[in-house]
């Protein structure tokens, strides 16, 4: 499905006749990549009566805030435990403390016996193996930032964002200052020379996939997104937070697919809590891969089945409220939602058109043990957004419709701060069109964010 996500605006880059992002084709070195399940953390050194021993200031902050308690899913993973694994030959790629497991790459897969035989070790599971070849970045496209000015201060999002009554907390000021959001994605090709998003105020970036790429240069699918939430161009493109502060993280591998992308989406997430970020913002999603032995069925979407689908559901639990599209597969065979936004104590976002009716392409629900998917729907149909040489483009999925509410949900976080990412998503739910009649293709439908203000205020 991810594939899917993206392909909607690269297909709308390939007409535009902009210089082709992905160039440099590889052979790259056989290798496989498992997912180590760990048994414990009773070797990890830490205690939960200990939390400044592992926990950033910003992650303890925001849990006190809440009033939440550090548990063991905040353990970091046994360090012990991993000097062991890589003592096999196999090289750990990242960990995830809240699903305690990690990845390892190995050239020979024999090597994964004697991981498999260590003491601690419950399980693994193939998640990458290396294709013949890779294409992957490597060069940029020319900005010549093309716009147009409009009469409406929204430019060319205005549709988008009054679709959902946002504009109506950018009047009482909220407008996302003061909250920080990481857009967990693919690459953000060009965000950094874009004069649309010059003012977008970017605190940093992480590649997850290839950690030595820069992710400025792989990929547009995340710069897309991004600009639907933080740009600020007056009468050409306001976003629905323009205010915010952004973290740019990237799961997403363009060149493959398979099921290690939710191990980097999972590992992202824990960095997101790490760095202090309010919110979460993904339009990523998985059911089919490249190996379909891997493969997920309808039946393992039930929130907690797929790694990433936990990490979604233990998110709020730490006080991050998280965001993911549904997906684009309405009209495909698989027709469902995707992983993770099968998640509990999360928002899966759906997509309608400019008219409020429902997109041809939009996932449906609902989640395999019977939770309404999904949860609300913005518009992603001939939304609006900057391409990769600074113009106004026109891109559709539920990868756009995601961040346009997400902006909306950060600023109706702001204006209330003390409330709980599940008191914020059950006031969205509360605040849906569809809300006394929920249905697998609307879920609880378009919500009026001023409404969700107005039930938040008057708890």
């Amino acid at each position: 499905m991810k594939k899917r996500l993206i392909a909607m605006a690269v297909a709308m880059i390939a007409t535009t006749g902009f210089a082709q992002i992905f160039t440099s084709t590889t052979q790259p070195e056989k290798t496989y990549k498992y997912r180590v399940y760990l048994h414990d953390k009773a070797d990890c050194g830490y205690s939960v009566e200990n939390p400044e021993a592992f926990l950033s200031q910003k992650a303890i902050e925001r849990r006190k805030k809440f009033n939440l308690a550090v548990d063991e899913h905040d353990l970091p993973v046994s360090a012990n435990y991993i000097a062991a694994i890589q003592k096999t030959g196999a090289r750990v790629c990242n960990v995830s403390k809240w699903n305690n497991t990690a990845v390892v790459e190995v050239k020979k897969e024999k090597t994964m016996d004697k991981v498999s035989r260590l003491a601690f070790v419950d399980s693994v599971k193939l998640v990458y193996s290396s294709p013949k070849s890779l294409t992957l970045p490597s060069v940029r496209d020319n900005v010549t930032d093309r716009t147009e000015k409009r009469e409406d201060f929204y430019g060319a999002g205005k549709r988008q964002i009054e679709l959902i009554n946002g504009q109506k907390l950018h009047e009482a000021g909220f407008k996302g200052e003061g909250m920080t959001i990481a857009v967990i994605d693919g690459g953000f090709h060009n965000a950094d020379k874009i004069a649309g998003l010059a003012s977008v105020n970017i605190l940093g970036t992480k590649n997850f996939v290839r950690p030595d790429m820069d992710t400025y240069l792989d990929g547009s699918h995340g710069m897309m997104v991004l600009s639907c939430i933080g740009a600020n161009v007056p009468n050409v493109l306001v976003g629905t937070a323009p205010g915010a502060s952004f973290y740019l993280l990237q799961s997403e591998d363009g060149a493959t697919e398979f099921p290690v992308e939710e191990d980097n989406w999972c590992a992202a997430v824990e960095f997101a809590d790490s760095l202090g970020v309010d919110v979460i913002t993904s339009s990523l999603g998985y059911n089919t891969f490249d190996d379909v032995s891997l493969n997920h069925t309808h039946a393992t979407l039930d929130g907690v089945t797929a790694i990433n689908s936990r990490s979604a559901s233990l998110a709020a639990s730490r006080g991050l409220m998280v965001l993911n599209s549904a997906g684009n597969s309405g009209n495909k065979p698989w027709r469902k939602i995707g992983t993770p936004a099968d998640g509990k104590d999360m928002l899966a976002v759906g997509a309608v058109r400019a008219d409020g009716y429902a997109t041809s392409f939009t996932s449906q629900g609902f989640a395999a043990d019977g939770r309404v998917k999904p949860d609300a729907m913005a518009m992603g149909q001939s939304c609006r957004a900057f391409d990769t040489d600074g113009s106004i483009t026109h891109v559709d999925g539920t990868s756009f419709s995601c961040p346009i509410l997400c902006g909306a949900v950060t600023c109706l976080m702001q204006a209330f701060p003390d409330k709980r990412p599940e008191l914020i998503i059950d006031a969205i739910h509360r605040a849906g069109d569809r809300y006394d009649n929920p249905d697998e293709i609307y879920g609880y439908g378009i919500p009026d964010m001023w409404k969700a203000y107005e039930i938040l205020k008057n708890q």
